[in-house]
């Protein structure tokens, strides 16, 4: 979990979220905080950039205070760069802050060594929380800049020589080729996308491509599975579907044992902002 000096949700609502992240105060869309009102009206006022536009696809933020040259945001042995980027993401994703502590006490339970498989890897959360409690990781993500800005972040992290192994790939190209080689592991971490593209102009569309991935990864896992991970933020995933997927693509059958739940932040007063779904097994 992020302490309070470093990750705060301030308030939300009128479809945005307010953030404090170390000293800076982000203003941002957030579909979910659409149909209801902002509690606290005067912290809105302190904001140090608002992003316009939509998050994930293209917009600009307006700085009323100055950037930050060297921004970071730490939890646990997580240590996360940040950057105000051109699709509003900043580099992390608080909500998953209590899944790196659940990776952890996965690896430390089953004891090294621990092979684990992170696809969507984005800029490295739960891999480093995976290193550092002591496994051996595979980094898949498709876009060079963001595996790069990932290994930064083990450097910050101080795991810059940890058994991580960084791959620019599809996923479920890269998948599909492990178990060619018939390569296993003991865990996979998935956070898909609803839509978006390969390295070489693969198509992702969660809708078509999540079930097969799935199935591909319930190989790999086969001879020894410990545990698995997966998030979602799709329109029409909610806990029944990604409970229903994740069973039916690695164990070929309901009531698997899989637990669900909301991912989701909230502020100091208890309101909770939804921000997606988790399924974790066992």
């Amino acid at each position: 979990m992020f302490d309070p000096d470093q990750y705060e949700l301030l308030d939300f609502g009128s479809g945005r979220k307010l953030e404090r992240i170390g000293s800076a105060i982000l203003d941002r869309p957030s579909p979910s905080a659409e149909g209801v009102a902002p509690k606290y009206f005067d912290r809105w006022q302190d904001t140090w950039a608002q992003f316009s536009g939509t998050i994930g696809s293209s917009g600009r933020w307006k700085w009323t205070n100055s950037r930050p040259e060297t921004w970071t945001a730490t939890a646990g042995n997580v240590t996360l760069e940040l950057e105000c980027t051109d699709s509003g993401h900043i580099g992390m994703f608080p909500e998953q802050a209590t899944n790196w502590d659940w990776i952890a006490r996965q690896v430390q339970r089953l004891g090294p060594p621990l092979k684990v498989l992170n696809l969507f890897a984005h800029t490295g959360g739960s891999t480093l929380a995976a290193a550092a409690a002591g496994a051996e990781v595979v980094h898949v993500d498709a876009a060079r800049s963001t595996v790069s800005w990932a290994r930064r972040n083990a450097r910050r992290s101080k795991l810059e020589d940890a058994p991580i192994r960084w791959i620019v790939e599809d996923s479920l190209k890269f998948v599909r080729r492990e178990v060619r080689r018939r390569n296993q592991y003991d865990a996979v971490i998935l956070d898909p996308p609803s839509y978006g593209h390969g390295p070489q102009g693969e198509t992702w569309r969660i809708t078509h491509n999540l079930m097969p991935l799935l199935e591909q990864c319930a190989k790999l896992t086969r001879q020894r599975r410990a545990f698995l991970l997966l998030t979602c933020h799709s329109t029409g995933f909610g806990p029944a579907e990604v409970e229903a997927v994740l069973s039916d693509g690695i164990f070929g059958h309901c009531e698997a044992g899989v637990r669900v739940g909301p991912l989701d932040l909230k502020t100091a007063d208890g309101r909770r902002l939804p921000s997606g779904v988790v399924a974790r097994w066992p």
